[in-house]
């Protein structure tokens, strides 16, 4: 007599949830600013991967998903690496200087 006999019943693996990004909103005021970027930790450093947005009188904003933990970032100011003077935690950079840090919850 041939037996068959069906595999048991295997859940599928539930795969873990993916870290949820929040919205984090970066905003410079510099007026003499042609063009302004931020880079850091999220974006690889890329100088000009992420611009910011011109939204008048030398105000610049841009507004990103950002996975939990804590991220580095410096702006790009018409290619200078500039500290975020409203940030309130900073790190030393290998470079000599300082890096800023946003901590995303």
């Amino acid at each position: 007599m041939n037996r068959t006999s069906t595999p048991p019943f295997r859940r599928p693996r539930k795969e873990p949830a993916p870290p949820k990004h929040r919205p984090v909103r970066f905003t410079l005021d510099d007026t003499r600013a042609s063009e302004v970027c931020i880079a850091g930790t999220f974006n690889g450093w890329h100088p000009s991967a992420t611009p910011m947005v011109a939204v008048g009188d030398g105000r610049w904003t841009k507004t990103l998903e950002l996975e939990p933990g804590m991220h580095e970032y410096l702006f790009v100011i018409d290619g200078r690496w500039v500290a975020d003077p409203g940030s309130a935690v900073t790190v030393p950079n290998p470079f000599g200087g300082i890096n800023c840090c946003v901590n995303v919850r």
